[in-house]
């Protein structure tokens, strides 16, 4: 016959794993009184040190700086493992050393024990708080009421955010609304989530000074320094285009009267299908939207009749309505003439 090959087969893996679990079980009964005791102090020093992060996370908020993710998440989890310690309190002590119960307890022990110090160990922070970015929008004061111009500026939301125009104008007879419009446009950028990292505004007025909307644009995008004043007109340009090449931006220019070149400013012209980069300015005569070859153009109308009469009881007050019983019809005659 032949050799006959039979499996061999070892037991010791097996015994040294049964030793393993009845040491660690003994363990978690013999040494239930050793872990409770040292389950409080380690409870105790946890609290002082969820105290003294705290008191750093004060600290830093007084200095408008923001709290990290992970702090907040270590001292949900400190506040998870005290609420596991407050209910091990409430179990009563098994009379047995020998029961199921002792070992059960034990073991919620141990584990809790070893969660703490872990605990403990991560809260020593280097630092638990950064700064926070600066929004990329300065809001700016609008007044307490705004009359008239919501159509128009649905109209103009919607083409920035959903349409194809990457220069938009905005055009009417002076105090008609112009730069209240703008400055909506400006909030909205402030209130809504958007993903660009910079929303500038410009006030150009007739006096038109390419150099001041320079160092208006390098002051909100970090190039304004002592050395700016001694460079040409020609370098801030490129260093402003450096930038902003590479960037998401929404310039806003009020009030310019004639042809700004932004080119010379060193602005990355935006194309009529540009989502990246956008340019909205107001000003009084349509023939500049087709200088700045404004890719839509939107006319800021006078005030309705209604919406006309609204506003003026506002800014009149009723009592003065309330004495001038003749005030309201010789104003719907003047509207009709």
């Amino acid at each position: 016959m032949g050799n006959v090959c039979s499996p061999s087969f070892t037991c010791d893996d097996t015994i040294s794993r049964c030793l393993d679990c009845t040491v660690r079980k003994a363990g978690y009964v013999c040494n239930l009184q050793d872990n409770i005791r040292a389950l409080k102090e380690e409870v105790r020093r946890l609290t002082e040190v969820r105290n003294d992060v705290k008191i750093r996370i004060i600290v830093a908020e007084q200095q408008q700086m923001k709290p990290l993710e992970q702090v907040h998440g270590w001292i949900s989890r400190v506040q998870e493992v005290g609420s596991k310690v407050e209910k091990l309190k409430e179990e009563e002590y098994p009379e047995s050393r020998c029961s199921k119960s002792t070992y059960k307890l034990g073991k919620k022990v141990f584990r809790t024990l070893r969660e703490v110090r872990s605990l403990r160990q991560e809260g020593d922070f280097k630092d638990v708080a950064q700064p926070v970015p600066e929004n990329p929008v300065d809001e700016r004061p609008l007044p307490p009421t705004v009359v008239g111009l919501q159509l128009t500026f649905d109209r103009v939301w919607r083409c920035l955010m959903e349409e194809h125009a990457g220069i938009v104008g905005l055009y009417g007879m002076g105090g008609v609304g112009k730069t209240t419009l703008l400055t909506q446009i400006n909030n909205r950028f402030f209130d809504t989530p958007n993903h660009f990292d910079f929303v500038i505004w410009v006030v150009v007025s007739r006096d038109l000074q390419l150099e001041k909307i320079q160092e208006s644009i390098a002051k909100k995008i970090g190039l304004f320094n002592e050395s700016w004043k001694n460079k040409s007109m020609q370098e801030k340009a490129q260093e402003i285009f450096k930038i902003l090449s590479k960037k998401k931006f929404v310039l806003l220019l009020d009030d310019i009267w004639e042809l700004v070149d932004l080119d010379q400013v060193g602005l990355p012209i935006p194309s009529r299908t540009s989502v990246s980069n956008k340019v909205v300015f107001t000003t009084r005569e349509f023939g500049v939207c087709g200088q700045m070859e404004a890719h839509r153009s939107f006319k800021v109308e006078c005030l309705r009749y209604d919406d006309a009469w609204k506003l003026f009881e506002q800014k009149v007050g009723a009592d003065t309505l309330d004495s001038h019983p003749d005030i309201p019809e010789l104003a719907e005659t003047l509207a009709k003439d």
